[in-house]
């Protein structure tokens, strides 16, 4: 019984050893197999240490592949406190070198931290302090790699470019927008020590950085200059309180070229106030658009074929009644009787609210929703607008009647070119963007294509045919003529605009806008230009932004290489303007023939013989009146 119970004993205590070593073996496993790597960085974060390397920003380049936004090198200070030796001497002579506070830095070098980033006073060295620091021989002071962003350009672009704060992050612009794209994947020096901080001599690891995502955008930047230089031009001459010009590709919605007035350079953004770094106007302003607006209006009422353009007529007596309130025409005592195609080329407002009584204030609200108006455009930009609509259940016979001529309600100039775009390219509606391509940093080869997005269709290809040629005609024959351009079909619309403050219009005070496109049979560039109350020139659209639209179209006819055509609307003169004729075509003529055909030119001669095998300019096409025509003949 006594040796019974002893053996009992004995396989009990050998079963929970047994026990012991299988949970023993079962917990090596463990953290042999499955917590290897979690014990191991910890142990490694003992006696590892990393000197951060910060990865260069992705690029910013035009649809050229010219640099927009770069980055420059510079350097940082970066201190191991557990490896300086005399701290009261590193911190003097450093705060000497950066003239700083004593105590600041005797506070940064004696940390209780294994790496320390000197901020703000040891970032982006210059390069006479960084040889001063270097020449010092301390242990435990570091110089390390850093860019700094760059912006070639200065104030060119710089709204839409945006800029970054001083750790390379995105705060405005593309640059916060595309943030995560820009921002590349820091590197480091990685090197060992002991408990003490001490630097322990082993091998170092490099790993380097990864620059970030280059940015291809829509932007031509001979374009974009050319827009900046006519902004500068206008605000030189006029003093306005603000401007802007845009231009778009009408059939895609890539923004080709964007610009605001005030602006500033992103190189020195600190030195500017929040409201002028943060105000991209073209996206945040929203004002009354004025006349510009009626190309809406007019659109609608041809979808919903509730008047003819040629056969319609009203009559302007300089005023129209609207349940007790009185609508002015421009011009005093009116226009008199109009086709409907002079209504929209004289821009009559009378004219216009009779068109918006023909639809109704739910079908004409209805186009203005399906134009995307009210609505953000989705462009990829930050600090959109979405502009301010009336309520179609509560618009009354007045709101209708303003409604109609742009007046009452409130839209960003980029929602105004979008819509006029969808109206001149044969219906579509589409998201303007900006950002083209995706590049990869280092081979530059394509990762993403950004494609044309179609988000509508509010009226259809015949309308926008009808709507293209009423608005060639306000450039041939209406208040667009200073916008005409020879040899091209010019389309485009002007607006005059009444400022809004506290609730009441300001007097003499206007919003001046003309938006223009060209060929107006197939067109290829749109351009919006506002000039916001200039000063000491009579305040109309086609006076003031008219002009300015035109010298950008012929940019754009130069840049985006847009031939001429032989189909233009002609123009009227008037005794103020430089008169154009047609050429005729002399080649094939006898050098008599040519004299006679060419009567009132003036003619030069080259070559031999007595007919015409060429002649400069071509004949067929508008020259001015008295210009010299270059004869060769063989």
């Amino acid at each position: 019984m006594f040796f019974s119970e002893i053996h009992e004993r004995i396989r009990f205590v050998f079963l929970v050893c047994i026990m012991v070593l299988i949970a023993i073996i079962i917990k090596v496993f463990y953290i042999q197999v499955f917590s290897y790597q979690k014990l191991n960085t910890l142990a490694e974060s003992l006696w590892s240490r990393e000197l951060p390397i910060k990865a260069d920003r992705g690029l910013i380049v035009d649809r050229k592949g010219r640099v927009l936004a770069s980055n420059v090198t510079t350097v940082s200070l970066v201190v191991v406190p557990g490896q300086i030796k005399n701290p009261e001497e590193v911190a003097k002579n450093l705060a000497d070198i950066l003239g700083s506070d004593y105590k600041d830095m005797l506070a940064h070098v004696t940390k209780s931290t294994s790496i320390e980033r000197v901020h703000p006073e040891g970032r982006r060295l210059s390069y006479e302090i960084a040889e001063k620091i270097n020449n010092l021989k301390y242990d435990g002071v570091y110089l390390l790699k850093e860019s700094k962003r760059y912006y070639p350009y200065e104030t060119v672009l710089s709204h839409v470019l945006g800029y970054v704060g001083i750790d390379n992050q995105g705060l405005s612009g593309l640059e916060l927008y595309y943030d995560k794209y820009l921002t590349g994947a820091d590197g480091a020096i990685k090197y060992f020590s002991d408990g003490k901080g001490n630097k322990l001599e082993l091998t170092e690891v490099y790993e380097a950085p990864t620059s970030g995502i280059t940015l291809e955008l829509t932007i031509d930047m001979d374009l974009q200059l050319a827009v900046e230089n006519e902004l500068d031009n206008a605000m030189a001459k006029y003093n306005p309180e603000q401007g802007l010009i845009m231009a778009m590709n009408p059939k895609t919605g890539e923004i080709l070229a964007m610009a605001s007035r005030p602006t500033f350079n992103s190189n020195n953004y600190q030195k500017y106030s929040t409201e002028v770094i943060n105000r991209n106007l073209p996206i945040w302003m929203t004002y009354e658009p004025g006349s510009t607006f009626k190309i809406i209006t007019l659109s609608a009422a041809l979808e919903e074929k509730t008047i003819n353009l040629f056969k319609d007529t009203f009559h302007d007596s300089g005023a129209i009644n609207v349940d007790g309130a009185t609508i002015h025409c421009w011009k005093a005592g009116g226009h008199g009787t109009q086709t409907m195609l002079q209504v929209v080329e004289n821009s009559c407002n009378p004219g216009f609210v009779s068109i918006g009584q023909t639809l109704g204030a739910e079908k004409l609200m209805s186009y203005i929703d399906a134009y995307g108006f009210g609505d953000k455009t989705g462009v990829d930009l930050n600090g959109e607008s979405s502009g301010i609509l009336f309520d179609v259940n509560k618009m009354g016979p007045v709101e209708l009647a303003t409604t109609s001529f742009g007046q009452g309600i409130s839209v960003t100039p980029l929602q105004q070119i979008r819509a006029v775009s969808a109206a001149i390219n044969g219906g579509t509606l589409y998201t303007p963007y900006i950002v083209g391509s995706l590049l990869d940093s280092e081979t530059n080869s394509l990762l993403k294509k950004i494609e044309s997005e179609k988000v509508g269709n509010p009226i259809s290809s015949e309308t926008s045919s009808l709507v293209r040629y009423a608005l060639e005609s306000v450039v041939a024959n209406g208040s667009g003529k200073n916008a005409y351009i020879e040899n091209y079909r010019v389309g485009g619309k002007t607006g005059t605009a009444q400022k809004v403050k506290d609730g009441k219009y300001l007097s003499g005070n206007y919003i001046l806008s003309f938006i223009g496109f060209l060929p107006a049979d197939d067109p290829e560039v749109i351009v919006y230009v506002a000039i916001d109350n200039p000063k000491g020139v009579t305040q109309y659209g086609g006076v003031v932004s008219a002009p300015i639209a035109k010298s950008v179209l012929n940019s754009a006819i130069e840049i985006l290489d847009i031939p001429p055509s032989k189909e233009v609307m002609p123009r009227e003169y008037t005794w103020l303007d430089t008169k154009y004729v047609i050429l005729p075509s002399v080649v094939g003529q006898s050098k008599s023939e040519a004299i006679k055909t060419l009567k009132g030119f003036k003619i030069e001669y080259a070559g031999n013989g007595d007919n015409v095998i060429y002649q400069s300019p071509e004949g067929g096409y508008y020259v001015e009146e008295g210009e010299t025509i270059k004869l060769l003949l063989g």
